[in-house]
């Protein structure tokens, strides 16, 4: 079993900073791809950021240049630094983490965090 466990959201004034973390726990063989995904009210969750378990990232365009993705391996933990926010970066920022376990060493599972409320307003 694995959990997946988002913190670090709040109220922030524009052009305010922020940082989240997310943890993975459980029975964790392997971490690899992490990421962080945004929904807004009315609109389909989007991409924000990706690291690979080497360091390899990818943002969104709206994003480049403000917010940083970073990880711990040892620590099973990905971050997301946002600095420069805006009102449109209002939603709730979700985790994920493919995970292959101790019970199935071979093969990786997307898990999904319940997800952090960052807010940006003044």
């Amino acid at each position: 079993q694995v959990q997946v466990v988002e913190s670090g959201g709040g109220l922030v004034q524009p052009g305010g900073s922020l940082r989240l973390s997310c943890a993975a726990s459980g029975t964790i063989a392997s971490t690899y791809t992490m990421g962080w995904y945004r929904q807004a009210p009315g609109k389909q969750r989007e991409l924000v950021a990706t690291i690979t378990r080497g360091g390899s990232t990818n943002y969104a365009d709206s994003v480049k240049g403000r917010f940083t993705i970073s990880r711990d391996n040892a620590k099973n933990t990905v971050y997301l630094q946002m600095n420069s926010l805006k009102p449109e970066d209002t939603a709730v920022y979700y985790c994920n983490a493919d995970v292959a376990t101790q019970k199935t060493p071979g093969v990786a599972y997307r898990y999904w965090g319940q997800g952090t409320q960052v807010t940006v307003s003044s």
